[in-house]
């Protein structure tokens, strides 16, 4: 019995590291704990197997999913930018289009990462740059996932001003559009933003199921044409749903 708390006591010793610490290698581990290799590498090896312990492409150990479930902890040290960069670059990699990565702000939406098109294309997304949450896949999918008495009372509040060519207008329109990408799950815009320009979006949810952020990629409007949408969609929302689930998110049945 002793053996055991003794065992216990390290474990924990091990994860109280990651409160001071978002990644560590097993190196790390053995020479900030004191605690010989051996002993580490079974710890270690029964933490990660039971979900305690996350061990990413480099080696390095963070504080594991399992964490997300029972609280906040790790959700509120998680930097949504890291845990969507690898997944925005695969995805980059894949369509070639730019891939971008928003979250809300009051009655805006902000870019907060970008991976720019491999096309002399310019482009309305900016890290930094703000834009109204009824204009552009990106920001659209956020206000169609949001609570519905919060998604009513900024339809009622806000003015819709045109900024491209394709800016939605017309409220009944939006309404019917929001309520598209709830049953599909993604947002298309065209020439919302900037004229013959087109994105498409998914909704990226937290460990509570909250809508927290959204990523799309964009392009000329001529990548985006009905036949090609599909396979594109696909793509964007598989995207969505790997970071949904690194921050804890657990998909309804």
């Amino acid at each position: 019995m002793q053996s055991k708390n003794k065992t216990v006591v390290r474990s924990m010793d091990i994860l109280n590291l990651f409160l001071t610490h978002s990644k560590l290698s097993f190196n790390e581990i053995v020479q900030f704990s004191g605690i010989p290799k051996t002993s580490v590498y079974r710890m270690v090896m029964s933490l990660e197997e039971m979900g305690l312990l996350d061990k990413d492409e480099d080696g390095k150990y963070s504080l594991g999913l399992l964490f997300l479930q029972f609280g906040h902890l790790v959700a509120e040290r998680l930097d949504i930018r890291q845990v969507a960069l690898p997944i925005m670059q695969k995805l980059h990699d894949e369509v070639g289009e730019a891939v971008n990565l928003i979250v809300q702000d009051g009655k805006e939406a902000i870019y907060i990462e970008k991976l720019d098109t491999k096309q002399p294309v310019r482009l309305y997304t900016a890290i930094g740059r703000r834009t109204p949450l009824y204009a552009g896949a990106c920001s659209r999918v956020i206000l169609a996932f949001m609570p519905h008495h919060e998604q009513e009372e900024y339809l009622d509040e806000i003015e819709l001003k045109p900024i491209a060519s394709g800016t939605i207008t017309d409220k009944e329109k939006l309404r019917l559009l929001l309520k598209e990408s709830q049953e599909t799950g993604y947002t298309v815009s065209y020439s919302e933003l900037e004229n013959y320009t087109s994105a498409i979006a998914a909704p990226i949810f937290n460990h509570k199921g909250e809508v927290t952020a959204g990523i799309s990629i964009a392009g000329l409007d001529v990548n985006y044409q009905e036949e090609k949408l599909p396979e594109l969609v696909k793509k964007v929302k598989s995207a969505a749903q790997e970071i949904s689930k690194k921050l804890g998110y657990i998909q309804p049945m």
